[in-house]
């Protein structure tokens, strides 16, 4: 667990890491047979680095229904940390919808474990089982200890990951500014006014005017 950690921060993308996160814990989970990233944004239910087709079926399957361990765990309304289906086989005490439809993709046992860091709430870490009852306790504490570190994982790099945009869009701004200057003989203050006036005319962002400067030579559309 500790080696992980240590790889996880040494990802150098977000997709990286979050993919790293996913593997290790079909590797470092007992009973853990496919794990992804679930994460809730404005209702909508995306399905990040998941090491196998029946983790996005589930996902999708959460959000559809509105109801499943992994949706509950993601949705920042909810004091709980840790959502578990220990057996599929069984009459269902929660989620009625979601149990019977989740155990035709092949599911028998599942967990959902809250990402989050003091500052923010980032989704679920979901670990699935094929085979009901597999899920231990030391299961569950290792679950525990994989997300704690991933979420500090998640954090940093969505943080990296936002000013490497922010350096990117800044440099193509610079970059179509020039452009307009050198065509129109304009200041730099010029040359920013028509890309801000372009984008807020036709209601697109910043980036996406300097973008059509730099590959037309125009902000025009």
């Amino acid at each position: 667990m500790a080696s992980m950690a240590r790889d996880l921060l040494a990802e150098h993308t977000l997709d990286s890491t979050l993919e790293q996160i996913t593997r290790s814990a079909v590797d470092l989970v007992d009973g853990c047979d496919a794990s992804g990233i679930l994460v809730l944004r404005e209702g909508r239910v995306s399905s990040l680095a998941p090491t196998e087709q029946l983790v996005t079926e589930s996902d999708r399957l959460q959000g559809l229904l509105r109801e499943g361990p992994c949706f509950d765990a993601a949705r920042p309304d909810r004091a709980e940390r840790v959502f578990r289906i220990p057996d599929f086989t069984r009459d269902p005490e929660r989620w009625p919808l979601f149990v019977p439809r989740c155990r035709e993709l092949g599911v028998g046992s599942m967990m959902g474990f809250l990402l989050y860091t003091r500052e923010e709430e980032l989704g679920a870490l979901n670990m699935y089982s094929r085979k009901p009852g597999v899920f231990t306790e030391d299961s569950e504490t290792a679950g525990w200890l994989l997300a704690s570190h991933a979420a500090v994982a998640f954090s940093t790099a969505v943080t990296e990951a936002q000013m490497q945009e922010a350096i990117a869009t800044r440099h193509l701004i610079g970059e179509a500014m020039g452009i307009l200057m050198g065509r129109h003989h304009i200041t730099e203050d010029q040359a920013f006014d028509i890309l801000r006036t372009q984008s807020q005319r036709t209601n697109v962002k910043l980036r996406e005017v300097a973008r059509r400067v730099c590959e037309t030579g125009t902000a025009a559309k």
